[in-house]
């Protein structure tokens, strides 16, 4: 089993719990506005096969211990879930915490083959880092080009399965900041049984450089990073709803 990664990360301390080794795979069928890794977009990256990239996280193994591990994002990795599944298992068997940070946009609940292959998934992944990226599906679809349908249909089959989850909102100015909309996603989390813990990702334009080296028009140019104060506050709402 052969995936295409963009880029490795020996020391992430962002993406889940602990010390973590991440690999970004390539590949995203969204088109998030405010996304800072335009260059995982496409169909590029380099090919390794599962054992070279278990070989590569283990050495780091020493730095991870048992309160970090592998994560794997992107990007969306689940574009390649059959490869994350076959490197999951292999890391599984030598005891090590796997983490998948996920859209959820690759999960189609009408589809019997889509749902028995996150089945799969589940069996070896210890952790989801779900991105909620607008519970407005009109405003999600202006967004990000698609809509949020299979986003909240991923989180509820996770809750069904038992499956530990953090949500994730990025907090962008004019465009997820509303307060009625961290209500209604708020809301939402109130139905999911295994929701250990929400994050607020203040936007960035960090990624502003990228566009210019592709030659993309970055969309959100006028846009300014959200006060602490913003950023709080949507703390607040996200985790305990209306004071």
């Amino acid at each position: 089993m052969v995936g295409r990664i963009h880029s490795f990360e020996s020391f992430g301390t962002v993406d889940g719990p602990g010390i973590r080794f991440v690999l970004f795979l390539q590949g995203c069928p969204l088109r998030c506005q405010y996304c800072h890794n335009p260059d995982t977009w496409g169909s590029g990256g380099t090919e390794y096969s599962v054992e070279e990239v278990a070989e590569r996280a283990l050495k780091y193994r020493n730095y991870f211990g048992d309160k970090g591990g592998v994560t794997a994002t992107g990007g969306e990795p689940l574009l390649q879930i059959d490869f994350v599944i076959e490197l999951f298992s292999l890391l599984k068997s030598k005891g090590v915490h796997t983490c998948v940070d996920t859209s959820g946009i690759m999960f189609h609940p009408d589809d019997p083959a889509s749902v028995e292959k996150h089945k799969k998934l589940i069996e070896v992944t210890d952790l989801f880092l779900l991105d909620i990226k607008h519970i407005d599906d009109e405003a999600c679809k202006k967004l990000t080009g698609q809509s949020n349908r299979n986003t909240l249909a991923f989180a509820k089959f996770l809750s069904e399965h038992g499956k530990k989850m953090w949500i994730r909102q990025v907090l962008v100015p004019g465009l997820t900041d509303g307060e009625d909309s961290l209500l209604e996603t708020r809301a939402f989390i109130d139905t999911l049984a295994t929701v250990e813990k929400v994050e607020v990702l203040p936007y960035h334009s960090m990624g502003v450089v990228k566009y210019e080296k592709l030659g993309l028009e970055y969309p959100l140019k006028d846009v300014v990073a959200p006060t602490k104060e913003r950023v709080q506050g949507a703390k607040k709402i996200l985790n305990e709803g209306r004071a």
